[in-house]
């Protein structure tokens, strides 16, 4: 896995690939400097440190202050930018993955209807994620700031960003329409290799 020192992760789509939901201004702002700067400071951080030995994701467990802060962000934004591609309709997840979330919500319009819930409602920032434990089971968690699941013994598997500089560009204080809109760009295919890896499938 990669250690120290940290880049930039390429999007794996064009910067205006997500328009209308998301504007190619947005992109550029929120990955080209937003995750650029926590890059940045992370890299500062751990140099000459023994977390400059350490993947990116052990630095998120076991770091504090502003080296956990920095760390979690970059992984949480490489996680959100991964999981996302061009809009579409009617899109939903199939497969195991699909199965898991009928059986475990009741249906994909449940689980979509609670994982939206708990993005608009999250006071201040933060992070609205699916995530799944070591049995197997889907959790819906609201984390706050940088705060990631892996520091709860979860693995995540999909992340809305309710960071005002997410959606503020294209939807000012409409948080809710941002994370009503989002839903089109989710890459279910990204998400279910992570619920596969995660379960050793």
């Amino acid at each position: 896995m990669k250690t120290y020192p940290f880049e930039l992760m390429a999007l794996p789509y064009a910067a205006d690939a997500l328009a209308p939901v998301i504007s190619e201004e947005t992109v550029m702002i929120h990955h080209g400097k937003h995750l650029q700067t926590y890059v940045t400071n992370l890299n500062t951080m751990v140099a000459d440190t023994p977390f400059a030995q350490l993947p990116l994701e052990e630095i998120v467990k076991t770091a504090e202050g502003g080296m956990f802060n920095n760390a979690a962000q970059m992984l949480n934004h490489n996680l959100y930018f991964e999981q996302l591609r061009a809009p579409r309709t009617d899109n939903a997840p199939t497969g195991r993955l699909g199965e898991a979330i009928t059986q475990q919500f009741g249906s994909f319009d449940a689980f979509r209807q609670q994982l939206s819930q708990a993005a608009t409602a999250l006071f201040g920032s933060g992070w609205a994620w699916l995530s799944v434990d070591a049995e197997g089971k889907l959790h819906i968690t609201q984390n706050g700031n940088a705060d990631n699941p892996l520091c709860h013994d979860l693995q995540p598997l999909l992340c809305i960003d309710v960071w005002e500089h997410a959606y503020y560009v294209d939807y000012r204080n409409r948080r809710a329409d941002h994370v009503s809109a989002i839903w089109q760009l989710f890459d279910w295919d990204v998400v279910a290799q992570r619920y596969a890896t995660a379960l050793g499938l």
